[in-house]
């Protein structure tokens, strides 16, 4: 609510035995002080009860018009503003009404806005918040619009103002076709369409910091072409369970490859974990409880008896609840237990997150809802996609059908 009251300051008054009128204006958590460029006597201010009793002088009639005025812009300017969903500033407010209107913005780049986010960003990783391969993320993708930028334009960076729709297509295409990265050319169409997204993540916060008015990528509508989830089957957990690995590194391996199964947490996630995100409750069942980095939503899953006997099996023989393995080395050992166990699918964390949301958890009757927040999913859609790969839920409902018409 907009208040403004009016005061003199005796401490200057002029040779006239003047004072001048100042007001202090409050808005909110805002405050200013201003002059109003008229002055009144003492007697004068006090006398006609800061002029708000009926006044009989020529001059102070004009003096009360124009406080009434200011309190009129002031009113004006600021429901202009609200009704534009625009910031309210009353220092700028102060400075148009004096007829000193506010130094139009240096338009800001395009790269400046990644700088911005990825510098905040790089913050949260050093307190541990984020995962330092979203940073590399957030990096990768300023280095795309930079060599996009010194291609198209041949500029080092360019007013984010300038991305329209042209911009925008050019970019898409630039990704696809023409982008090099460690020799390959190209970006295949759900990876381009992830980096938009991020390029629309960056922008949103540039927004939030009233930096930029407008997100100018959201005009993108490039769409991710839905892939089957690679997850394992009943029988194919089971054989790998069962086979026991006289080589350590591949036993290591697959009870690591294992505990993602029956669990569902992503590579940095899983070997994130310690002992603090072991909790027991009252009825003596045991949860791991965690934030995903990915996500930073909290996401408690139930220790399954397979996932205690691992974590039990290497209590003590490292920091976390898991050995730490490289995702290269991981992935290379786990070719090798793919081929022993006589599975025909690739095996990579990734399969055994995907084997949990299936097999282990839809698979037995778990309520898409309770997978989602197991899973740390900011919203159930995302949680939908392994619903729809699920074969055997089919299959069990179409034996319903069958036992009906026999």
């Amino acid at each position: 609510m907009l208040q403004i009251i009016y005061f003199i300051k005796s401490d200057k008054t002029k040779k006239n035995g003047e004072c001048p009128i100042y007001a202090k204006i409050k808005y909110q958590q805002q405050r200013i002080t201003m002059s109003t460029k008229q002055s009144i006597t003492a007697k004068r201010w006090n006398f006609t009860n800061k002029l708000r009793n009926p006044l009989k002088l020529e001059k102070e009639k004009v003096i009360k018009a124009s406080l009434d005025a200011l309190d009129l812009n002031f009113e004006r300017k600021i429901n202009q503003l609200i009704r534009a969903n625009a910031i309210v500033d009353l220092h700028d407010i102060r400075k148009e009404i004096i007829g000193k209107p506010k130094k139009k913005k240096k338009e800001i780049g395009l790269l400046d806005v990644f700088d911005i986010h990825n510098k905040s960003f790089e913050r949260k990783v050093d307190a541990g918040e984020r995962s330092s391969a979203s940073l590399q993320k957030y990096k990768r993708c300023k280095s795309l619009i930079e060599a996009f930028i010194k291609k198209q334009y041949s500029k080092d960076n360019i007013s984010i103002n300038s991305v329209d729709g042209t911009f925008i297509y050019n970019l898409e295409s630039y990704l696809k076709y023409e982008s090099v990265y460690k020799g390959k050319v190209g970006i295949k169409n759900n990876s381009v369409v992830k980096y938009f997204k991020n390029f629309k993540t960056v922008c949103n916060y540039a927004m939030k910091l009233d930096i930029i008015s407008k997100n100018p990528f959201r005009k993108y509508d490039g769409k991710l072409k839905v892939k089957d989830a690679v997850y394992l089957t009943a029988d194919e957990l089971n054989r790998i369970e069962e086979k026991t690995f006289r080589i350590e590194r591949l036993e290591r391996v697959k009870n690591i490859f294992l505990f993602s199964c029956y669990t569902g947490y992503a590579p940095v996630d899983a070997q994130a974990l310690t002992k603090k995100n072991l909790i027991k409750n009252n009825e003596g069942d045991f949860w791991i409880v965690t934030e995903r980095k990915k996500t930073g939503i909290r996401a408690n899953v139930p220790v399954l008896p397979i996932t205690l006997r691992i974590i039990k099996k290497y209590d003590g023989l490292q920091e976390g609840l898991i050995p730490k393995l490289s995702n290269q080395k991981m992935n290379a050992y786990l070719k090798e237990i793919a081929d022993l166990c006589r599975i025909h699918k690739k095996l990579t964390w990734y399969t055994a997150r995907h084997t949990f949301a299936t097999t282990v958890t839809l698979g037995n009757g778990i309520k898409i809802e309770n997978l989602s927040a197991m899973m740390g999913h900011s919203n159930i859609k995302q949680t939908q996609h392994y619903a729809k790969v699920l074969d055997s839920s089919v299959n069990d409902d179409m034996d319903k059908l069958k036992a009906i018409y026999k």
